[in-house]
């Protein structure tokens, strides 16, 4: 990669995270109860400072119980999926692969609605939700190591055959369950929502979030070796195979972790890489960084439309729909005329 090149990609990077930054601010200040950018400024202060300002028990209630986590839990999310999205586009060799495609968002709406059924509270959901997410994606790897032939191509269609089973058996929760209560809880899972957002939620998926985006950057340069082919790669000294089972692992992880805590959030690891590679190019020293602050900043704005845009809260999984279809079928054309 040329200086110029390098110095445009970091310039990008870090104009998307003052993008972020300033996202996050106005995100604090939004709400049905607004507090300004120096009022909460101020209150992070005051955790670090006691004695800083001047605020109620109420204001400090809704913004660090409330509020804050919120935000914060979209930013991991939007992170996670968007550099999910991207190493899978890399480590399977397709544009159009999204971080659900080895079954573990469907994975995770099985386990969620089994228990709804079940009666369970909000964090055994959660719970629920990433152990069977991790379990549909070990089946894909587990079928996919036994099975012979090309071992992308064993993949995606063990991916395909798990993603059907588990939406049948959330087919048949839907079926099973009382329409006055427990369907109304799994259609507005299946939807995606952060409304609910609670420390405890945050505090559940920070750590394999952190592990696999960690993961993931630290073999960064390796995701680029897996865009060639196994025997280019192993003359560079890297062992193809290994490699991509543990980028799937690490990518499978945090798209776990964050599906329990959202729900079904569709086209932001899609949509959010074609963006960012087509700002800092394919290089996923630089794709993997723009990947996720592009992915957090995307998400944050959306969620502040889909709490404020209507007097009862819209589930965040039909904005980025909404915004997502029309926006990649808009590269689409573009790189087409390109």
């Amino acid at each position: 990669m040329s200086a110029a090149l390098r110095r445009h990609s970091g310039r990008v990077i870090a104009l998307l995270g003052v993008l972020l930054v300033a996202a996050v601010l106005v995100s604090l200040a939004l709400g049905r109860y607004p507090i300004g950018p120096a009022d909460a400024l101020e209150l992070l202060a005051s955790r670090v400072a006691p004695g800083v300002g001047n605020f109620s028990a109420q204001q400090e209630t809704l913004f660090f119980n409330v509020r804050l986590p919120r935000i914060l839990l979209v930013i991991l999310v939007g992170a996670s999926l968007s550099a999910a999205g991207a190493a899978f586009q890399g480590i399977f060799q397709n544009p159009l692969v999204s971080p659900d495609f080895l079954g573990a968002s469907q994975g995770a709406a099985l386990g969620a609605c089994v228990a709804i059924l079940a009666g369970a509270g909000s964090l055994a959901i959660s719970t629920s939700a990433f152990v069977t997410s991790l379990v549909a994606v070990g089946i894909v790897l587990l079928v996919s190591g036994r099975a012979r032939g090309n071992r992308i191509l064993v993949t995606v269609l063990a991916g395909i055959m798990v993603k059907s089973l588990f939406e049948a058996g959330v087919s048949y929760t839907k079926l099973v369950a009382d329409p006055s209560n427990q369907l109304q809880a799994i259609t507005f899972w299946l939807l995606g929502s952060f409304s609910g957002a609670k420390a405890a939620d945050l505090a559940l998926a920070t750590a394999p979030i952190a592990i696999g985006l960690v993961g993931l950057i630290a073999m960064r340069w390796r995701l680029n070796v897996l865009t060639m082919s196994d025997d280019e790669a192993l003359s560079m000294g890297v062992n193809a195979p290994r490699v991509r089972a543990v980028a799937v692992l690490f990518s499978a992880l945090v798209t776990a972790a964050s599906v329990a805590v959202s729900g079904l959030i569709g086209w932001v690891g899609l949509v959010v890489p074609h963006l960012a590679r087509g700002l800092v190019g394919s290089d996923y020293r630089h794709l993997l960084p723009a990947s996720m602050l592009a992915g957090a900043t995307f998400l944050l704005v959306v969620d502040d439309i889909a709490r404020l845009a209507l007097t009862a809260e819209i589930p965040i999984g039909i904005l980025t729909s909404v915004v997502g279809a029309p926006f990649f079928l808009w590269l689409i054309v573009k790189r087409g005329r390109g």
